[in-house]
């Protein structure tokens, strides 16, 4: 959320007296709304959706209004006028993380997750056709939220090869009882990720993650 006033704030630290102002003042707007969030880190998500509620929200109203005020004084191919432009056209989505205590304030963990597949892509470089594509996405998506949810991944997907050949994938209630959050999944599957290789033997240590339980449907 603050990375693109953040990095403008530092190229315009250079520019004299009177004309750097405005970056860091939409930074601080920033700055308050994820010191919120680290108070909020050990809170529930309904916690976390009141409170943002009641303290993110104001602080939004006001940077929103900030920022229009900025969109007719700064040149549009500024620096900071590039911000203020990406800000007011994202913003529906900037401030999506109101409407549910469980959604994070920024794409950081997103991205953490999808390092592991940037890391290896030159083992699939030449995996390049569209269904080749698709195969990638949906296998790191099945691990991925197998972690998310807890789940040995190693575990959850020889759970997936032994079981969906014999049942019926024309029936949503035979996918639903197999998916990660399923309360019905053996405890095979469940067991929670107590090594670092659960996925790979000889993964990278920099692919390596390892997130909380939560079980979100």
């Amino acid at each position: 959320m603050r990375a693109v006033i953040y990095r403008c704030a530092q190229r315009v630290a250079g520019v004299p007296a009177g004309r750097s102002e405005r970056s860091p003042t939409g930074l601080k707007y920033c700055q308050r709304v994820f010191a919120i969030e680290r108070e909020l880190r050990q809170a529930s998500p309904e916690e976390r959706f009141q409170t943002r509620l009641q303290r993110s929200r104001p602080i939004l109203e006001k940077f929103a209004s900030w920022l229009r005020q900025q969109q007719s004084l700064v040149l549009p191919k500024s620096l900071v006028g590039t911000a203020v432009t990406y800000y007011l056209n994202q913003w529906t989505k900037l401030e999506a993380f109101l409407l549910d205590g469980r959604l994070d304030v920024d794409n950081n963990r997103s991205e953490r997750v999808i390092k592991s597949f940037v890391i290896g892509r030159n083992n699939w470089l030449f995996a390049n056709t569209p269904r080749g594509a698709r195969a990638n996405a949906i296998i790191y998506s099945i691990v991925e939220t197998a972690k998310e949810n807890n789940l040995n991944p190693f575990a959850y997907l020889q759970y997936l090869f032994e079981q969906l050949p014999n049942r019926d994938l024309t029936d949503p209630a035979a996918l639903d009882a197999v998916l990660p959050w399923s309360p019905t999944l053996p405890p095979s599957p469940q067991c929670p990720l107590a090594t670092e290789n659960a996925l790979a033997p000889d993964a990278d240590s920099e692919a390596k993650s390892h997130y909380g339980p939560t079980r979100v449907p």
